[in-house]
């Protein structure tokens, strides 16, 4: 991330926040907008900005120079005309770069149509998630990527354990790589016992797999399922 990145996040709900307080840990300037002084209180000292303003005045908005910023993050959640009003306000401005937040199909189309290319959907991504936990327990997380691939971190399941990753043969056996390995470490830390998680890096031939660790691999999701059922 280039130094003296810049980013806005209008809407301080839960997501907004959440994203805006993410930001601002990663080192970058962030300018939060809120019409709600209590959210605006509440974030003003882990942003580098907090402003208490309504977002769909654009002369309000003009004065923040949001065409300076890298990007625009737009997560009003419960008002949808504000946050299309909103969003068109700050392309007429113009932002280098757009991110909304959409509620639904019928959202995002709207979003689309009036050009905004980057839409967020979290609770069609947590659904997803959850639906495969349900189908796949072992599935611990996922990343679908196009034309039916994708990344999955996966309990190391019983018929893999104890053996090193060059006998277990992924690429030729099940047609998927193996990306990297995340193992659980028992710690004593000021007296208790605690689970420290840690990546291994790019594994090698030789190294082993045991119970206590986690698996993230690469391949379609068709050969991903057969590893799952097989082992």
């Amino acid at each position: 991330m280039a130094t003296g990145s810049k980013y806005v996040v209008i809407g301080l709900g839960q997501f907004g926040e959440a994203i805006a307080r993410n930001l601002s840990a990663k080192g970058v300037e962030v300018l939060a907008i809120d019409n709600n002084e209590n959210h605006i209180e509440a974030i003003k000292d882990d942003v580098a900005m907090a402003v208490t303003m309504d977002a769909t005045d654009i002369r309000a908005l003009r004065t923040q120079n949001i065409q300076e910023a890298d990007a625009v993050v737009m997560a009003i959640g419960e008002d949808f005309e504000a946050l299309l009003l909103s969003t068109v306000y700050v392309q007429e401005l113009g932002a280098k770069r757009v991110i909304a937040r959409a509620h639904g199909r019928q959202q995002r189309m709207i979003l689309e149509k009036i050009g905004v290319e980057e839409i967020l959907s979290p609770e069609d991504e947590v659904a997803k998630v959850v639906t495969e936990q349900l189908l796949n327990p072992s599935v611990l997380s996922f990343l679908e990527l196009p034309d039916d691939y994708e990344i999955v971190e996966i309990k190391a399941p019983q018929g893999i354990i104890n053996k090193a990753v060059g006998e277990i043969n992924l690429r030729n056996k099940y047609k998927i790589n193996l990306v990297t390995i995340k193992r659980s470490y028992e710690k004593t830390k000021d007296g208790k016992a605690t689970i420290e998680e840690h990546i291994l890096g790019v594994p090698t031939t030789e190294t082993m797999i045991y119970d206590t660790d986690s698996i993230v691999v690469f391949g379609l999701i068709k050969d991903i399922e057969r590893f799952i059922d097989i082992n």
